[in-house]
């Protein structure tokens, strides 16, 4: 079987754009580009432990539900929750309602801020992690050494809900594996951005 589809123009795209219509969008405009931003990377590392068990459909149609009740992602935001907001967050129908992944946010917040002191930006500390050159097939795997490392070193610093599955998929959608298909129309420009961040002075 292929490793791609046709898209919309009729060019190559990852075969799991075939899955929903909206993936096109997603997967042509931000899966496998490298992020930098921190709120970004805050905001994915959430979404994706909310995904757990589910499909990232489901939380593709929520995103901005979750925007919206986690004022935005800004971490230092978040990380001034209470008990209140859990119980606000619990009754929002507009995100996923469970209680140990919206704690898991919330704790996962301090921790980024904690991570900022340290370190400068949550950038700094993930993109230690990324491939500068791929090390396996595309989408050929589930987990790697370095998202293994990830996930080791963030549960050390008291991150939750972040396997080492978890951290892959963050790792492939935010730009740190290139893990579009071989002969996906997006691969080579999400790479030469790759190469371009780092390539840049730490």
């Amino acid at each position: 079987m292929s490793a791609t589809i046709p898209g919309p123009d009729g060019r190559p795209r990852c075969r799991w754009c075939a899955a929903a219509p909206e993936f096109f969008a997603y997967h042509d405009r931000e899966w496998g580009f490298p992020v930098t931003d921190d709120i970004r990377l805050f905001e994915k590392l959430c979404l994706e432990s909310f995904q757990s068990g589910l499909s990232w459909r489901t939380i593709l149609a929520k995103r901005d539900n979750f925007r919206a009740a986690f004022a935005g992602f800004d971490f230092r935001r978040v990380a001034e929750f209470g008990e209140g907001d859990v119980e606000r967050l619990l009754s929002d129908a507009g995100i996923v309602r469970h209680r140990g992944k919206i704690e898991a946010v919330i704790n996962n917040a301090r921790r980024a801020c904690e991570m900022v002191e340290e370190e400068g930006a949550l950038s700094t500390f993930l993109w230690r992690y990324a491939e500068p050159r791929a090390e396996a097939a595309p989408q050929s795997r589930s987990t790697s050494p370095a998202s293994h490392a990830l996930s080791k070193e963030l549960r050390k610093r008291g991150w939750r809900f972040v396997g080492p599955t978890t951290a892959y998929a963050f790792m492939q959608a935010m730009g740190l594996v290139n893990d579009h298909a071989a002969d996906c129309v997006t691969r080579a420009d999400a790479e030469a951005q790759r190469q371009a961040w780092l390539a840049q002075p730490s």
